[in-house]
């Protein structure tokens, strides 16, 4: 691994915003995952639609996709960005409910932020919905799993490469 450079802070070592504007627009992606580990019968109670509080997975989407919007409002250092897609997407499984969010635009800085963002908030309204029948959910392995556009190029997680599976649109 290389020597780091945290680009967010100044020569005195304070807090700043980096200066992207003598960057070109690129077409930038990210792709963020996470794990919502539950009980099996709060994975059925999702599925057969039976929690009192709604319909789980669509609500999640929708909140997923309004925290990519709105990542620069509660990441301080963030930048506020014109994205051009968010998709929020789930594969259910005995125990888990995976969660993987894809965010586009085009943009002079990238969008990790914003699929971290859609994906941890999609998870905690799962949570949130679901809480009053199962409080020992976990929510776990948040991270991104792949990167492209910008000068920095592609990233790409390596479990990916050996074949992980992409959930569909549950």
């Amino acid at each position: 691994m290389s020597d780091p450079q945290f680009t967010h802070l100044d020569s005195a070592g304070h807090a700043r915003m980096v200066d992207v504007s003598p960057k070109e627009p690129t077409l930038r992606r990210a792709v963020a995952r996470c794990d919502v580990l539950m009980e099996p019968e709060t994975i059925a109670a999702i599925v057969s639609r039976e929690v009192k509080k709604g319909d789980v997975l669509s609500v999640a989407r929708v909140a997923g996709i309004q925290a990519a919007k709105r990542t620069s409002d509660m990441i301080p250092l963030c930048h506020p960005l014109m994205i051009s897609s968010v998709s929020v997407n789930f594969e259910v499984g005995d125990d888990r409910i995976t969660i993987e969010a894809h965010v586009d635009c085009i943009e002079r800085t990238g969008v990790e932020m914003e699929a971290l963002h859609a994906c941890s908030v999609a998870a905690l309204t799962v949570y949130d919905m679901c809480k009053s029948a199962d409080r020992a959910m976990t929510i776990t392995d948040l991270a991104l799993w792949e990167k492209t556009g910008g000068r920095s190029g592609t990233y790409r997680r390596a479990s990916e490469v050996a074949g992980s599976k992409v959930p569909d649109s549950a």
